[in-house]
Order: C-alpha cells, then sequence, then structure tokens
C-alpha cells in the first residue's frame, strides 16, 4: 500500500490533524497541526462554530507543514454515546466447488449486523472476530475455504446518530469529507498494542482529557468497546477546587506535579504557587497526591466495573495498556495494577518515523492510530449500507490528498 493518509483527532482538550505518508507497512508523519480544543465537551461536539473554527486551524497548520490540499479525513469519535455488542451471523456457502467467496462473507457479516438499532442511532464498525465453516472453528480468512456453512462472530459499535452528525457538520464547515469514523479506543489499540497482546487478551484504556476510552482484545480481535465520561480533566477541576485556584492552575499543578503514590511522597515536601498573581500558597506535595490518587482510583475502579459488566473480565492474561495525554500522571500503572490485579504499562505509539519529535508521547495515540487503521484491513469492513463504496474508497482518497501547486 502507497500513498498518504490523514487523521483528525477531535478531543476534549486538543485537535490534531496529522499526515501520514505510507510506503508498504512502514509510516513516515509528514505534516502535523495542533490546536487547542474549542466546543468539545467530554468528547462530543457542543458549540458547532467553534469546533469547525479549531479543526479549521489545525489543518491548515498540517496542509502547511505537510504540503498537501486535505480534503479527506480518517475521524475520531468518542463520547459517552458509544455502545458496542457482539453477534453472530451464518449463510450457505454460494458456490461449494470454488470454496468461500469474499460474498459469502459480504453476507454472513450482512447477517451479523441484523440487530434491533433505534432510529437514532446507527452501526459505526461492524469487525468480524473470528469465522467458522461447519465444524471448523477460529478461521481468520475464510475466502478459498472449502465447505458448506459458514458462521462470522462480529463486534458492532454503535453511535447516537447526532453525534455523528455534528461531527459531519463541523468537517462540511471547513470542506473536508469523514471517509471514515473511528471510534477512539480502536485508534489508540492500533498505535500502542502489539500483536502478541492481542492474541493473549489485553484491555487499552485512553485517558484522555473529558473521556477515557478502553477497547477489551482477545484472539486478536475487538471484543468489548465502551466510553467512559471521565478523563484527566476530572483530576484538574478536583486540584482546582481544593486548591481554590483557577482550572488552568489546577492542571498546571497536575502536569507539573502531579502523582498517585502519597506513600512514597515524604511529609514535609511542599512547593508555590502563585494563582493570581503576587499571593503565593504553599501546598504539601503528599497532600496533593492524596487527591489525585482518589481520583484515579475513581477512573480504574469504573474500568474494573466496566470489564466486569462485560463479562470478559477473565480474557486479560495481558493485563492492561494505558494510553492518552492523561496516563503520563506518576504512578498511573501502579493503581491500575492495584485496582485491577492485572500488569499494567504506560504505552507510547510504535514504530514513528518522520515529524515524530513532539508525538512521540501517550497523548498522540489516538491520533497515530487514525493513520494506521487507514493501513489496515479494517477498512474492509463497513456497515452494509456503505460497503458498496468500498471499491472506490482507497483511490478516490489518495486522489483527494494532492500536493499544493
Amino acid at each position: 500500500m502507497e500513498g498518504v493518509v490523514f487523521g483528525l483527532d477531535i478531543g476534549s482538550t486538543k485537535i490534531c490533524a496529522l499526515v501520514g505518508e505510507v510506503v508498504g507497512a512502514d509510516l513516515k508523519i509528514i505534516g502535523m497541526g495542533l490546536e487547542p480544543a474549542r466546543g468539545i465537551r467530554k468528547g462530543m461536539v457542543v458549540n458547532v462554530n467553534e469546533a469547525a473554527f479549531a479543526i479549521a486551524r489545525a489543518v491548515e497548520k498540517a496542509e502547511h507543514t505537510s504540503g498537501y490540499k486535505l480534503s479527506r479525513a480518517i475521524v475520531g469519535i468518542s463520547g459517552e454515546h458509544i455502545a458496542s455488542q457482539n453477534n453472530q451471523g451464518a449463510v450457505a456457502v454460494g458456490n461449494k466447488n470454488d470454496g468461500v467467496t469474499a460474498d459469502d462473507v459480504t453476507r454472513a457479516l450482512d447477517a451479523a449486523q441484523a440487530i434491533p438499532v433505534p432510529h437514532n442511532r446507527q452501526i459505526m464498525h461492524l469487525l468480524p472476530r473470528s469465522f467458522s465453516i461447519d465444524s471448523q472453528e477460529g478461521v481468520k480468512s475464510p475466502i478459498g475455504m472449502h465447505g458448506f456453512r459458514l458462521e462470522v462472530d462480529a463486534h458492532i459499535v454503535t453511535a447516537a446518530t447526532p453525534a455523528i452528525q455534528n461531527l459531519t457538520k463541523c468537517a462540511d464547515e471547513v470542506g473536508l469529507q469523514i471517509e471514515e469514523l473511528v471510534l477512539n479506543g480502536l485508534a489508540s489499540g492500533e498505535a500502542v498494542l502489539t500483536e502478541a497482546e492481542k492474541e493473549m487478551g489485553v484491555i487499552v484504556a485512553d485517558l484522555g482529557g473529558g473521556t477515557t476510552d478502553l477497547a477489551l482484545y482477545s484472539e486478536g480481535a475487538p471484543w468489548f468497546t465502551k466510553t467512559l465520561p471521565i478523563g484527566g480533566y476530572h483530576v484538574a477541576n478536583d486540584i482546582a477546587i481544593g486548591l481554590r485556584v483557577p482550572f488552568e492552575v489546577g492542571e498546571e499543578i497536575k502536569l507539573k506535579y502531579g502523582d498517585c503514590r502519597p506513600d512514597q511522597i515524604p511529609a514535609s515536601t511542599t512547593f508555590s504557587v502563585e494563582p493570581f498573581g503576587g499571593e503565593k500558597i504553599h501546598v504539601g506535595h503528599r497532600d496533593l497526591a492524596q487527591v489525585v490518587e482518589a481520583r484515579v482510583e475513581e477512573i480504574f475502579q469504573m474500568i474494573l466495573q466496566a470489564i466486569k459488566d462485560s463479562n470478559f473480565s477473565g480474557l486479560l492474561p495481558a493485563g492492561i495498556v494505558i494510553t492518552g495525554g492523561s496516563s503520563q500522571l506518576r504512578g498511573m500503572a501502579d493503581i491500575a495494577t492495584k485496582v485491577l490485579g492485572v500488569p499494567a504499562r504506560i504505552a507510547l505509539p510504535r514504530n514513528l518515523q518522520g515529524l515524530v519529535d513532539n508525538i512521540n508521547t501517550p497523548g498522540y495515540a489516538t491520533s497515530i492510530g487514525l493513520l494506521r487503521w487507514a493501513m489496515s484491513e479494517h477498512q474492509i469492513y463497513r456497515p452494509s449500507e456503505r460497503r458498496g463504496e468500498l471499491k472506490r474508497r482507497l483511490s478516490g482518497f489518495f486522489r483527494s490528498l494532492l500536493p499544493d501547486s
């Protein structure tokens, strides 16, 4: 695969537009635009005009650094409205002599997505977990295999239609066509997880500013996805309320002094801040860490409850992989292990090339993952109402990214 891909990460704290050059399996970052988020709350658009303005600024910067005129994008989506479930579909193999064909797979996926969907929701992702042919289970790629009955286990992600429409309207305002909406948790999984972790069983948690996006993998495929309406914003807000300082000062204190391990901080350690200019306040570092620890424990308790509700709590031998901008609090992995009882690690995006000096941090996992998603086989599988576009998708996508004259 060769060409240029464009990903747009619309987060609660920042808008990141990334342009990548694809050569084979390699991805080279050739353009980036970063802008503070406006009009976004907990991953959802709350002011179209403000969000569109921030998106336009980020896209303009990405165009300037990459030298490409950008008109289509892979766009991340988040929010508490996201829901997921698993379902099966089965069909008779059409041509017994030729074996399973792409048309058989399409019909099986159509059968799998035949679920009740309320009028105000729509299917966003249709991802095969595995196939089976007659009595042979665990088939990853059934094309060409012989049998009489083809079954598919699929993971289905749905989203609120108004949330999608608001994102689409923001893109339209700046002259962008959304090529595909990708759940942030799945995008982050593409950026930070290894194939071995996906096979063993792992959950990725992307801790953003206003949301925490979860994606649980087993046997190499997603089994469960969810978005929690809590993130780093809540930690900074707790600090601001506790110290009676502006939120911006609470955020600065979180980034500079935030720690989840009060038992490892001497009781005598303090630091000073000037929230209103001139008058200093002195803060005990251990006291601050106790506030941070309490909120971070709550976040992981919510993650634990989500895993229990999914009924897949026994599928995590590889533990939890934590990423996102808010994952960089000191001691975050320790709290995760204590609450969840599984191994934990903080993850950066993997295998980056090009303009990576400023983005080689957990905060850009979703942005990098959107580009990785465009390179992966996931784009093959779409809900049926859009599947007719697939034959012209990639060529049209790449043709739309024309160098500026």
